[in-house]
């Protein structure tokens, strides 16, 4: 009966440290698959902060375009040319 106690005993030990083992390997495969993920994500936002100043740059040029006509437009006397 001892001796039954010991092998249960040790297989159950076993088996919990393989279980350890496995769980510790899936936590490290997501941490793997998260930083990936910021990787990725960091990535769209940078491209997306690009595309943002260019259309930010052509927001002002329009701005700039659409205050002159509204002068030219504004212009009762017809000096402005």
């Amino acid at each position: 009966m001892r001796r039954l106690a010991v092998i249960v005993g040790g297989l159950l030990l076993v088996g919990g440290a393989v279980i350890i083992v496995v769980a510790d390997q899936q936590r490290v495969d997501a941490l793997a698959e998260v930083q990936a993920a910021v990787v990725h994500a960091e990535d769209d936002l940078e491209t997306a902060r690009s595309a943002n100043y260019a259309l930010a740059e052509q927001l002002t040029a329009l701005r700039t375009q659409i205050a002159a006509q509204d002068a030219q437009l504004a212009d009762s006397t017809g000096f402005l040319p």
